[in-house]
């Protein structure tokens, strides 16, 4: 005799692939009393597969206008049907303190994603050192949590700096992976502490000396870093000092624009103005957006996305160096130079997608937009 569950339906599970994606927020983690985790799934099951390490991009409405902002997975993609962020609220930012303000439990948003050059499935190593500040945390927990759950034989010295004891990011989470695995070794330094507070680990900023302690053959271990651009920097300037093969060191890259390519833009646009008048309309490229049937000529070294933007066609973008990949669009025909930053892998230029912000037409192009 057969039965029949008819209280269970076949379910189609998606995996998910770089693109625009609806998800809904299902739950809200108080971390610390300033940072925030959001946990994210989507309507219909997905796979969340990404690297560790890897980031998404959120597109949000606020004051009735659009924005992009970028922010690292902190969860494991061991944990597959859903992903989180972890956001700390900033004085004075838009978009986290939005988030801390107005995202709640059942809400959606658009994220885009996931991308990255910044994960440890690439750089593959038996030993290894994390070095974090502040939420600079995020993507090192990711990794974390990868090695932890997948039981990986991996060798892991694992250093958070925080501001005091009551700005430890997943405190209880570290101090379980560290007593139950013996190749995890936690250490947390806290620049003060408070009245009231107890500390009896290390005290300041990280230092030659600190560093010596708690991992004496950091010489020899892949390191991934992130953290706030002044502390990247320090332990930049602490391991060339000691020699250190910085081939072997990794960090987190997208952020505010870097000074130099904001000085590099700014002389690129300077040039600009001087060839203007010089050049020849053979010298010029056609830029066509199948969808809209608009086209445009543009000048040798404009990317695709000037050429939008001279039509009024608004094509997102968050990070504008290749990064974020939330410009991604499709190339109907013609060659394009791209230099991206990780925003966009090898499978999507396979299949003739491109970043907008850093593709510059190699000849007349097609764009589906």
């Amino acid at each position: 005799m057969s039965t029949t569950l008819s209280n269970f339906n076949p379910v189609t599970t998606q995996t998910w692939t770089n693109g625009r994606h609806s998800v809904r927020c299902v739950k809200v983690i108080q971390e610390t009393w300033d940072v925030r985790t959001f946990c994210f799934m989507a309507e219909q099951p997905v796979m969340f597969f990404f690297k560790p390490g890897q980031f998404v991009t959120l597109e949000l409405e606020i004051d009735a206008q659009q924005i992009m902002r970028s922010y690292t997975i902190s969860s494991s993609p061991s944990v597959p049907y859903s992903f989180s962020i972890t956001v700390k609220r900033v004085p004075g930012g838009l978009v986290s303190n939005w988030l801390h303000d107005n995202l709640n439990e059942g809400d959606v948003l658009a994220v885009h994603g996931p991308v990255g050059n910044f994960n440890c499935i690439d750089y593959p190593a038996e030993r290894i050192l994390m070095l974090s500040g502040g939420v600079g945390i995020t993507p090192l927990m990711s990794m974390a949590r990868w090695y932890f759950d997948t039981n990986a034989n991996v060798d892991i010295s694992f250093v958070h700096s925080a501001r005091s004891p009551r700005d430890i990011i997943f405190w209880r989470q570290l101090e379980f992976m560290d007593s139950r695995v013996p190749e995890f070794n936690m250490h947390v330094i806290c620049e003060r502490f408070e009245t009231g507070q107890t500390w009896s680990g290390y005290r300041g900023y990280l230092t030659d000396a600190m560093l010596e302690m708690i991992a004496p053959d950091f010489m020899e271990r892949e390191i991934f870093c992130c953290g706030p651009t002044p502390y990247m920097n320090a332990v930049k300037h602490l391991l060339r000092s000691h020699g250190f093969d910085m081939s072997r060191y990794h960090e987190e890259s997208f952020g505010a624009t870097p000074v130099e390519v904001e000085e590099e833009a700014i002389e690129q646009a300077e040039q600009a103005e001087v060839l203007a008048d010089e050049l020849d309309r053979a010298d010029l490229t056609r830029v066509e957006f199948a969808t809209t049937g608009k086209s445009v000529q543009i000048a040798p070294g404009e990317t695709v996305h000037a050429a939008a933007a001279k039509l009024g066609l608004h094509i997102p973008k968050a990070c504008g160096m290749g990064i974020c990949g939330t410009c991604r669009v499709q190339k109907v025909s013609g060659e394009v130079a791209m230099e991206h930053n990780g925003g966009i892998t090898d499978e999507d230029v396979a299949d003739g997608f491109i970043l907008s912000c850093c593709s510059v037409p190699n000849g007349d192009v097609v764009i589906d937009y």
